[in-house]
């Protein structure tokens, strides 16, 4: 919504200065996006005379201007200065627009410097039009009338001094999309006053030749009101200067008198009319649902087909207008009009909503219209408009002729001054409040507050409360502490599973992981991917056809912000995310998993050769590290049983027994062609609630078990085949003796060509390390090859293997 201060003076009487009308827009919820001041621009230029002009002693096209100046303004003390000029129409007694050293001249971008031109001093410049970037016309330097008043400033002579304010409105505010909607917030403020706004009914000089009816099936919603008259007689030129200026001032462009003043009751009254060609309507007018199939070309020069149920205006012709919409070019004004038939009536929103949306029509009138515009300005705003008709382009009125009543919009809700401080925080007498109120147009019966017509946003006793804080600016709001609802130390009020999902974004974003947040809906596809896209999970209204199913896994949606990042030039990706999966669409079918993604290198580009394809290995360390930090056993079973989206060779399930906990690996090349993704991928999910939760609450460790007794560490290298996994010999190992054995690791591993020529086909060698830790007392040679032939016995068992000699 833009406007002009003066435009804004026309319903406001105020002193207040620009900074502070905008100030205050942008603190009553209507945020200010731009000012643009002219005087900020062009204020330092003033008119000026030249003395003398007189050829350049050293150019022929140069000339030497004496020029008298007066930089206090009118009756101040006036200065000479010398310029040096390249306009061929400057010469001596022209009276033009002179512009000092240090200013600024928007049309070149150049800040005026004291300057030597050909060997002459010169002070300031002579302007054109083009360097105020008032048109383009950069043949001579400005020409104003002998009569201007010297001194002043060119802005405030040419009328230029006319800031424009740029507000954005909200969906709940139609009226702010007028200019007296917006004084009025202002008047309420403290800003100033509002103007008296008394609209005398113009008395009809003959019945009106046109008739019109609205169709029972619309009476009740679609159209409750539809009124016109008969203005004959009219003159349809050019509209006024000060009217052309205000269009074009807040970016519309003047087209004719008739047009230029339905287009501006729409801003300054949030009233939209429209002016049909009497001459060309045949019969009355009809306001009814279309058929289906009726076209209609409209003002904007493009043809519309209506859908059975649209609104529209028809003659006998046939349609002529979109209902709320816009005009259309049969019946629209020309330069040739005499007689036209102004309209006002109030339209549904939702039905124009619904009808703009589906013709692709975006218009002043739709926008106002789908918001709501007050109904009981609809006969009013026709007076109106037939005021300005009549002052502007003359003519003679008919009697008003309407179908239909105003639609009852009178509510009441109690007001109840202590709500206020409550729900605000706000301590505000009462009596300022009910002011507050009745500057806004709420009037009072009792404790039942009623809303004025043209706030249909004020639906219940907590708006009245928004009004009153809105008003009194939330700035006055101090912070204070809350009060505690018992002394002490309050007790924790995190459940045991916020603590586990905090602990594991926590530990994630330690790993050096960036989190995501992405949708919990995903396409159809990619759910049926990932196990799930059922009709249990399928949205029954979704937002877009890409966000059809609850998501079973975190993964998707991490792959498509992989897949995001990659198309922008970041091929090294760590991300995670922690959220809710969904196995169903009924309660308790809801699971919180965490989820992390790995792609491209392990480090960045370094001169130390730290920088290698991330693995397998980096994403089970990963899921380890989370785990162990929601406080899961040390020693988990892994196993191959992986979902169908991971390497099947490349993965694996950490679990405690038939348990599944985290998964793990590479993911599978045919998911990453499928989510558009550069692979190899490394990825793991972790079920946050598949760890057993303690048995017991406490907020301490338990005491450190450390024994003060020698360790002892013994290497083992064993024969095996090639197919046993060295999982299966370290749980073997570590089996051997649970209380005395601390550790077993894999230290390392000889398979391949020349370990099967000295071991066998099919054979290789796993050397693992074995660490023991007595508690009591310290192990002697005989106890140390007990556990070590326990090891030896436990490992060849399990794996058909045999000690390497």
């Amino acid at each position: 919504m833009k406007f002009t201060l003066s435009w804004l003076k026309k319903h406001l009487e105020t002193a207040a200065t620009l900074d502070e009308i905008a100030a205050a827009l942008t603190d009553l919820g209507l945020e200010v996006e731009e000012v643009t001041d002219p005087a900020a621009r062009l204020g330092a230029f003033r008119i000026c005379k030249v003395i003398e002009a007189v050829s350049h002693p050293n150019a022929d096209k140069l000339r030497l201007c004496r020029v008298a100046t007066w930089p206090d303004g009118p009756g101040g003390r006036m200065e000479e200065v010398q310029v040096v000029c390249g306009a061929p129409n400057a010469r001596t007694g022209l009276v033009g627009v002179f512009a000092p050293v240090g200013t600024h001249i928007p049309g070149t971008g150049v800040d005026l410097r004291p300057g030597v031109i050909r060997g002459v001093e010169s002070n300031g410049m002579l302007c054109s039009e083009r360097e105020l970037m008032l048109s383009d016309d950069h043949e001579g330097i400005i020409e104003l009338p002998e009569d201007a008043e010297l001194g002043a400033r060119f802005i405030d002579w040419k009328g230029l001094n006319d800031p424009m304010i740029h507000i954005k409105i909200t969906p709940n505010r139609p009226d702010a999309l007028g200019v007296r909607g917006i004084a009025r917030d202002l008047a309420a403020r403290g800003l100033g006053r509002l103007k008296p706004q008394d609209i005398e009914p113009v008395k009809g000089a003959f019945p009106c030749p046109i008739g019109v009816t609205i169709d029972p099936a619309l009476k009740e919603r679609g159209c409750p009101l539809f009124a016109g008259r008969l203005i004959r007689g009219v003159r349809n030129g050019p509209s006024p200067e000060w009217l052309q200026r205000l269009l074009l001032e807040t970016g519309h462009r003047p087209i004719s008198a008739l047009v230029d003043i339905t287009n501006f009751l729409t801003f300054d009254q949030n009233r939209p009319l429209h002016v049909f060609d009497a001459d060309r309507v045949r019969g009355g007018l009809r306001i009814h649902p279309a058929t289906g199939g009726e076209a209609l070309e409209a003002l904007d020069e493009k043809t519309y087909v209506f859908q059975p149920g649209m609104m529209v205006i028809s003659d006998d012709a046939g349609p002529e207008s979109i209902a709320g919409v816009m005009g259309g070019a049969a019946t629209g004004v020309t330069a040739e009009t005499v007689n036209v038939f102004l309209e006002s009536a109030y339209w549904d929103p939702i039905t124009i909503a619904a009808t703009g949306r589906a013709l692709k029509i975006h218009s002043d009138a739709r926008y106002r219209f789908e918001r709501g515009v007050d109904p009981e300005f609809t006969l009013p705003g026709l007076e109106l408009a037939t005021r300005m008709i009549l002052k502007i382009c003359g003519g003679e009125a008919s009697e008003v002729v309407q179908d239909g009543a105003v639609p009852r919009s009178d509510r009441a809700y109690r007001f109840d001054p202590e709500r206020v401080a409550r729900l605000v925080g706000m301590e505000i007498p009462e009596a300022e409040q009910r002011r507050t109120l009745e500057a806004l147009g709420f009037t009072f019966t009792g404790e039942m507050a009623h809303p004025p017509s043209w706030r249909p946003d004020i639906l219940g006793e907590a708006d009245l409360v928004e009004e009153v804080a809105r008003i009194a600016s939330l700035t006055r709001l101090q912070g204070k502490p809350l009060g505690r609802a018992a002394p002490g130390v309050p007790r924790p009020i995190l459940t045991a599973r916020q603590r586990r999902e905090r602990a594991a974004r926590r530990m994630l974003a330690a790993l050096g992981y960036n989190e995501c947040v992405t949708y919990s809906f995903i396409d159809a596809r990619s759910a049926a991917t990932f196990g799930g896209g059922g009709e249990a999970t399928r949205i029954e209204n979704p937002i877009s056809s890409e966000m059809t199913h609850m998501r079973p896994d975190l993964l998707p949606g991490l792959l498509q912000a992989a897949a995001r990042n990659q198309a922008r030039g970041f091929m090294d990706l760590a991300l995670f995310e922690v959220g809710p999966v969904f196995s169903g669409g009924e309660p308790g079918e809801e699971a919180l998993q965490a989820a992390g993604l790995l792609v491209g290198a392990s480090a960045p580009r370094d001169p130390h050769g730290s920088r290698r394809p991330v693995d397998l290995y980096d994403v089970k360390a990963d899921a380890e590290a989370v785990l162990s930090a929601i406080g899961a056993p040390q020693r988990v079973q892994i196993t191959r049983k992986a979902a169908d989206w991971f390497h099947p060779g490349r993965s694996g399930v950490m679990a405690l027994g038939p348990n599944a906990l985290a998964t793990f690996g590479e993911l599978h090349p045919r998911l990453l062609r499928q989510m558009e993704v550069k692979g190899p991928v490394m990825a793991f999910t972790i079920a946050l609630e598949a760890v057993p939760y303690p048995r017991t609450r406490t907020t301490t460790r338990p005491a450190l078990a450390i024994s003060d007794l020698q360790p002892v560490e013994r290497d083992f290298a064993f024969v095996v085949d090639r197919e046993v996994e060295a999982l299966t010999l370290v749980n073997a190992a570590r089996g051997a003796d649970k209380a005395l054995i601390e550790n077993v690791e894999v230290f390392d591993q000889f398979a391949g060509e020349k370990a099967e020529a000295q071991m066998g086909a099919g054979k290789k060698s796993l050397a693992i390390t074995v660490r023991l830790q007595p508690r009591d007392k310290t192990l002697t040679d005989e106890e140390i090859e007990a556990v070590s032939a326990r090891i030896v016995e436990k490992v060849t068992k399990a794996t058909g293997g045999e000690l390497r000699r």
